[in-house]
């Protein structure tokens, strides 16, 4: 599969990245492909896999840029632990061939959407939005619209 990657919104979100895959390597991760700045240049950087270090870093900030993050578990509850110990829940991404474990790890994770065996989990049909730090409500869908209305109760009782 072709990846393909835009550039990112500021220059200071290079800065960012770069600074993450510099703090990862100093806790001792190690980058598997990318890490650097694209040669079309501009705010283009590379697709970056990172392997190891301190998890830590990517739950206490969103990246919002082309680096994937790789940690190693030895539990289905501990991987959804320390996925879930993120002060952030836009998306997460699940790759798995057991059916109950997506479902399983589908309501255990603290996600606003999620993706199983796909990165592509956007579409005008699925509502979309985040939980915790990543934002309230949902846009698209027939959820959507729930943002601008406001419930109300009238109980009425006459006699």
């Amino acid at each position: 599969m072709l990846f393909r990657s835009g550039p990112l919104i500021r220059a200071k979100g290079l800065d960012r990245v770069e600074d993450q895959i510099a703090r990862t390597r100093a806790s001792g991760g190690r980058v598997l492909t990318g890490g650097g700045r694209h040669k079309l240049g501009g705010r283009f950087f590379q697709p970056t896999v990172l392997a190891g270090g301190d998890d830590r870093l990517f739950a206490a900030e969103e990246t919002f840029g082309p680096v994937a993050p790789v940690f190693g578990f030895l539990t289905e509850e501990e991987a959804l632990s320390r996925a879930n110990a993120s002060d952030f829940g836009l998306a997460a991404y699940l790759f798995t061939r057991d059916l109950d474990r997506a479902m399983r790890a589908g309501r255990a994770l603290e996600a606003g959407i999620i993706g199983v065996n796909t990165g592509v989990i956007s579409n005008a049909a699925n509502p979309f939005g985040g939980v915790k730090q990543s934002g309230y409500g949902r846009e698209g869908s027939a959820y959507g619209v729930d943002d601008y209305l406001q419930v109300k109760s009238l109980t009425l009782a006459l006699g």
